[in-house]
């Protein structure tokens, strides 16, 4: 049973359960009960019982014990453990974490609710969580565009690191400038709008947001060579600012948008990087069709429309590189003055989850031939261990393998070995501990970095939801051989 179609129970299971509760799926799909690492039910931050449902129905489809007590654990630690709502000028509002780090990213929270937007209709609750989480990045926006993480409260001087010049605005965590965390606000307020039909959170707050996003991107083309962003720290890893006194390095203004940092929050080698490039055309003609279709700040969407365009012409123009061994495929940053950085970072939007997030056709033979360079040890970041073989992240340094990389190899692969082989790699590395980690070293795996890491483990869980719909066949196989 697919996802759309365990919904359609789920619709009249939730609607009469207070008169039939024995019609509930849960009580149809369990076989038995599963060990769980998850928190008691008293202790978890949100409940669902749509979720929990969820949960139970695809356990029941997974024939591998390791595989089911995993996505038990790691599919809600989100809602278990990272969200804290409230209200802010009488609208929900929602501050999601990361984990071990008290803060909110733009990009994390976004790609952390992820996974339950298919559930949105299907319970109030949740519905007005994810609204509380589109009203909080509009407020982040509209504090600083430039910023990537937020803390809870706007009252205090709240940054990472005090000493970042220029110096922070309260309620700012850190201020690095990364296009793709712009995009996940648009993503997100996207996908729920397509869900729901809801247009209550598009008030004047969320349009001004939109309009900050749009006048950003176009600044940050720099055409004229000039920004008002510069970001500086006093560090010895060179990664955590900018070159130049934070400026970053020399580049010619060719349309694409400049991006200071990663999705790793790592510092950029060259100003124009290409998945974020790619997912900002993405966004900003959704950003359009949604404008166009409320009938909400036509000029906006009309600015919205024509940046995409400059932005796509400009990848075409700069992103593809000529490879010897590969044909042409896509590099991961360019300057506009003929350099481009080969590799690709285990963090997303990357170049291997370009198809993930229906930036490129799967199919598109650029991007096959970008995969078959990516996964093979032409790319820098990609290692070969004892323990798995896959993309990591100058972030977490050589040799460190990012489940995320993991999840996203298999939910962009039409190869069934290959999506068993990322299946083997991740029951096998996470060191007992049944959730996913940031990183593992690829020889040991009890060397991993960051314990709690909510969107690796809400990555792992959409990844297991959609082998289940996509290629129900392997998750009726035992992984682990005992």
């Amino acid at each position: 049973m697919e996802r759309k179609d365990f919904l359609k129970v789920l619709g009249v299971s939730a609607a009469t359960a207070a008169v039939a509760p024995s019609l509930s799926y849960k009580a149809m799909a369990r076989e038995k009960d599963i060990p769980s690492n998850r928190p008691q039910p008293e202790e978890r931050k949100f409940r669902s019982r749509v979720i929990d449902d969820y949960i139970e129905y695809t356990q029941s489809q997974i024939k591998d014990e390791t595989l089911k007590w995993m996505f038990g654990n790691c599919f809600p630690n989100t809602l278990d453990t990272t969200v804290f709502q409230g209200t802010f000028k009488g609208k929900p509002d929602t501050f999601v974490i990361t984990g071990d780090i008290h803060a909110c990213w733009l990009r994390d929270s976004s790609a952390q609710v992820w996974p339950f937007m298919p559930f949105v209709n299907k319970d109030d609750k949740l519905s007005a969580m994810i609204k509380g989480l589109i009203n909080r990045h509009a407020a982040s926006v509209l504090l600083d565009p430039y910023a990537n993480a937020f803390c809870e409260s706007t009252d205090n001087f709240c940054a990472s690191f005090p000493d970042d010049e220029p110096r922070a605005k309260n309620g700012v965590f850190e201020r690095k400038w990364e296009v793709d965390s712009l995009c996940y606000v648009i993503r997100l307020a996207y996908r729920y709008w397509q869900e729901t039909q809801d247009t209550s959170f598009m008030d004047e707050d969320w349009l001004n947001a939109m309009n900050t996003i749009v006048s950003t991107f176009k600044t940050e083309q720099r055409k004229n060579g000039g920004t008002p962003y510069s970001y500086a720290r006093k560090t010895s890893r060179t990664t955590d600012t900018s070159f130049d006194n934070g400026l970053g390095r020399p580049f010619y203004p060719c349309g694409a948008i400049c991006s200071s940092f990663r999705p790793s929050d790592d510092s950029t080698l060259w100003n124009f990087l290409v998945p974020s490039n790619f997912f900002a055309v993405k966004q900003l003609e959704n950003l359009a069709v949604m404008l166009t279709a409320t009938n909400k700040s036509p000029a906006t969407a009309d600015e919205a429309r024509t940046l995409a365009n400059e932005v796509r012409q400009a990848l075409l123009n700069y992103a593809i590189y000529n490879h010897p061994s590969f044909g042409k495929i896509y590099c991961y940053e360019f300057d506009g003055l003929g350099n481009q950085n080969l590799m690709d970072d285990a963090n997303s939007p990357s170049l291997l989850s370009l198809p993930y997030f229906e930036l490129v056709d799967r199919n598109d033979p650029i991007y096959n031939n970008t995969r078959q360079f990516l996964l093979s040890k032409k790319n820098g970041w990609y290692s070969e261990g004892t323990a798995a073989k896959g993309i990591g992240s100058p972030h977490t340094g050589r040799d460190q393998i990012w489940p995320m990389s993991l999840s996203m190899q298999a939910m962009t692969s039409e190869d069934e070995d290959e999506i068993m082989r990322c299946l083997h790699y991740l029951l096998t590395t996470h060191n007992n501990t049944g959730f996913m980690h940031e990183s593992f070293d690829n020889n040991d795996p009890s060397q991993y970095s960051r314990a709690w890491f909510a969107w690796a483990n809400g990555l792992f869980g959409e990844m297991v939801i959609h082998v289940n719909e996509k290629f129900p066949r392997l998750l009726r196989k035992k992984i682990l051989k005992k």
